[in-house]
């Protein structure tokens, strides 16, 4: 494990090069990685502990995502089950279907927890809101987590590039002695960039505010704002879609994703540096309330609930893709689409 100094605070990761991809195959050599649901985490986390050598199946219902699993390669009998067979054959039960599917299914995931295998999961929200989604794992085994800060999709495609998504981890039920093992052998299977320790409530705390605030709620919010304030004052589309939303993504996240803000902006004209040093801590300030709102309302359940009770519903899917649909038909992201296809990658397509 290394030391890392995070901006004044030392914190402890780890990487394959303290703990190598060979010692996680030999500490799961005897292990039958089960990998519950093909959703959104399952095809990367499995594909992924497939190509680096370790012994997979995978649990998924008929249907779509079953079908994807078997284009993947999965075979039907024999690397690919269904959910009750796959929980039976497995001794790391990989919990990786929605957390509405994960409360739905748990009835039978749990008939085949026996004594000495291992709960995973890659968030922390059916464990830490355990009195709302009724999920209580038996006291006999290892109830570990390894939850990757990305996307199942760019799990895979940066596993596939030689990079990796950096994850957190976590153990909260050791009835093994080995779970810590086991959680940080997952993590170097799955293709982790590095690993940094948490716990349940953490990260279901941390992920459903991140979620809501800035890495999709609060930053739809302030790109519609800005668009729309541009286009009320008589900014045409493509105007006003370049200013807010193609600046940011092509050219400016990339600076300060790549060296920090503090280089972005140092990269920028003398006019741009100086009105945003000016105007952040005006959002910062205005901002705070809303984000602190958002943090309780996700730390005492109320999020946790709303999810439970909307994604539980039958007629869910059909609501959601109203939701996007209208979102896919704001002038916005339309103006968006064209200014994609004029992207001198994409103006021969």
């Amino acid at each position: 494990m290394a030391q890392i100094n995070f901006g004044g605070v030392v914190e402890t990761v780890v990487t394959n090069k303290e703990y190598s991809l060979e010692k996680a195959r030999e500490v799961l050599k005897n292990e039958t990685i089960a990998v519950i649901g093909y959703g959104i985490q399952g095809p990367g986390q499995s594909c992924n502990l497939r190509d680096n050598g370790f012994n997979v199946i995978v649990g998924q219902r008929p249907g779509r995502s079953y079908e994807k699993a078997k284009a993947d390669g999965w075979v039907p009998g024999k690397t690919l089950f269904s959910i009750a067979e796959a929980a039976e054959k497995g001794t790391i039960l990989c919990m990786l279907l929605s957390d509405a599917g994960q409360i739905a299914q748990w009835p039978t995931i749990k008939k085949y927890l026996t004594k000495g295998k291992a709960l995973y999961y890659s968030h922390g929200f059916a464990i830490n809101w355990q009195d709302r989604t009724g999920v209580v794992p038996p006291k006999d085994v290892d109830v570990i987590m390894v939850a990757p800060k990305g996307s199942g999709t760019s799990l895979r495609t940066m596993f596939q590039e030689g990079r990796g998504v950096n994850c957190s981890y976590a153990v909260e039920q050791d009835a093994t002695g080995k779970a810590e093992d086991r959680v940080l052998a997952m993590g170097i299977g799955i293709g982790s960039g590095y690993l940094f320790k948490t716990t349940f409530q953490r990260e279901a705390t941390s992920d459903l505010t991140g979620e809501r605030g800035a890495l999709m709620g609060a930053i739809e919010g302030l790109l519609e704002a800005q668009y729309n304030v541009l286009r009320e004052h008589g900014h045409s589309p493509s105007e006003a879609f370049n200013e807010t939303v193609e600046e940011l993504t092509q050219s400016l996240a990339p600076l300060f994703g790549a060296k920090g803000m503090d280089w972005m902006y140092a990269n920028c004209s003398t006019t741009a540096q100086r009105g945003a040093l000016d105007w952040a801590p005006r959002f910062r300030d205005a901002i705070h309330p809303v984000m602190e709102w958002l943090y309780l309302s996700v730390k005492t359940g109320i999020e946790a609930q709303i999810s439970i009770d909307s994604n539980s519903k039958a007629d869910y899917r059909e609501k959601l893709n109203k939701e996007l649909k209208a979102m896919h038909d704001m002038e916005m992201w339309r103006a968006g689409e064209a200014v994609r296809k004029l992207r001198p990658e994409n103006s021969d397509k």
